[in-house]
């Protein structure tokens, strides 16, 4: 069966993608007909209306989804195309309430064109009471228009199925959430990872740069147990009684989080094993905040320290000394950590940023236990980021041995020495009257690389 699908249009790259998951979660196969990422209506192929259903149950960048009974280039092709398809299904809507939508993309119709088009849909010969609100069924008319045109380059004509949801990104809004940082995801974006990820009931799972939380809230949100670590210990014990577990209470989703913990990836006290069913993260790659890991510069230790008759680093308060890393090196880390704690079929989806006036600026990293599934990309000014997938192969499909990899320490002691495109961003992408680097991972007036505008 054909259907149409009304995307939002924003994040383009996102929406086929997220579509793809979906049925890959759902366990059916989806075929595109026709799709562009320059509109907003994309026509596809589904095993049956509850196929489609499931398809919205989730999605965050679609409006609704439609039973495509039409299209046309022209209202007379469009008709007639409704004859040849649909004719023998109008009997059963006869004596339902209904109502007629229209939506058109980049021009606006009058309500008096609007109606002289519906009336020509009168052949339908639909003799239910009509109901403008919670109508038995929905028939919309689309029209969609190439920028500057007068006339649509292509009409559709649907029945309503079902919603999306879309109203899930201002229920997690930042705005009413009640513990956030200045690198918090923002709910569209975490939305859209978990379902990239197949975030789902009976799943577990980790972001290793957790932040406040946002990855675990939207995937827990979709039904899977979460947990998160940082190197930041101010984000696992939060502030004026108010912490990660706050959020997961906020949203009654406090049973879906099992516990956060101070650590970084390349310090990971996990256990070696496969277990995890997705991995979601935002590395910090330095426009915010320079990557660091648990360590000094010089590599040496620090003499032992006692507070009360009590070692230092076993108190609470303690903030364990940290050293700039290299953002290409942790890629690399991350990789391979999923690799080697990813099931068979599980996904690892995380972001990482690339320069706009380069066709590759930090190459997509690869792992031969990894497939890339999807790129997804949100451009900026200079710059942009992208959101990249993989799925874990099973051993079996793996044609190249696997052996450990061999990690060389970074050289550099300066986070600009250490990550090229945070060096970049400041040098080519900002003025240098627009920011002050000091040089050892602290910016001023930087732009924040993750998040809206704080609500507090």
């Amino acid at each position: 069966m054909e259907y149409l699908i009304r995307f939002v249009q924003v994040h383009e790259t996102f929406r086929k993608p997220e579509i793809e998951a979906l049925a890959t979660l759902a366990n059916f196969r989806v075929e595109f007909l026709d799709y562009s990422e320059c509109s907003p209506f994309c026509t596809l192929r589904l095993p049956n209306e509850a196929a489609a259903r499931a398809l919205m149950s989730r999605s965050i960048l679609s409006k609704g989804i439609y039973e495509l009974w039409g299209s046309g280039a022209t209202y007379e092709e469009l008709h007639e195309e409704i004859h040849s398809r649909t004719s023998s299904q109008w009997a059963q809507y006869n004596s339902c309430s209904f109502r007629f939508d229209f939506d058109t993309y980049q021009v606006t119709r009058s309500t008096l064109e609007q109606t002289e088009i519906i009336e020509s849909c009168s052949y339908l010969g639909f003799n239910g009471r009509i109901k403008m609100k919670d109508p038995e069924q929905i028939f919309r008319i689309f029209e969609n228009y190439d920028h500057g045109t007068r006339a649509p380059t292509r009409i559709y004509f649907g029945r309503w199925i079902a919603a999306s949801q879309r109203h899930t990104i201002n229920d997690y809004s930042l705005k009413k959430r009640d513990y956030i940082s200045t690198t918090s995801m923002d709910s569209e974006l975490a939305l859209l990872t978990a379902n990239l990820s197949l975030a789902g009931p009976g799943k577990v799972f980790y972001d290793p740069f957790v932040g406040t939380g946002s990855f675990p809230i939207a995937c827990s949100h979709f039904g899977a147990i979460t947990m998160g670590s940082d190197i930041d210990s101010r984000m696992i014990r939060g502030k004026d009684g108010l912490d990660i577990r706050t959020s997961f209470r906020q949203y009654g989703l406090a049973d879906k989080y099992l516990d956060g913990f101070i650590s970084d990836l390349t310090h990971s006290p996990l256990r070696f094993g496969r277990f995890l069913d997705g991995i979601v993260c935002d590395p910090p790659y330095g426009v915010r905040e320079g990557l660091r890991v648990l360590g000094t510069r010089d590599g040496s230790g620090k003499e032992a320290q006692f507070v009360d008759g009590k070692p230092l680093h076993l108190h609470d308060n303690y903030i364990h000394p940290k050293r700039p890393y290299s953002f290409e090196a942790m890629l690399v880390y991350l990789l391979d950590f999923a690799a080697t704690h990813l099931v068979d079929e599980a996904r690892l989806s995380f972001w990482m940023p690339t320069a706009n006036d380069e066709d590759v600026y930090l190459a997509i990293p690869t792992h031969p236990s990894l497939d890339l599934v999807s790129v997804c990309v949100q451009p900026f000014n200079k710059w942009s980021r992208r959101l990249l997938t993989y799925r874990r192969r099973s051993d079996a499909n793996i044609r190249e041995n696997v052996a450990p990899i061999m990690r060389e320490e970074p050289k550099g002691r300066t986070v600009n020495d250490l990550n090229s495109f945070r060096k970049r961003y400041f040098q080519g992408f900002k003025a240098s009257s627009d920011h002050t680097d000091d040089g050892d991972g602290s910016s001023r007036n930087a732009p924040d690389s993750k998040a809206e505008p704080p609500s507090v």
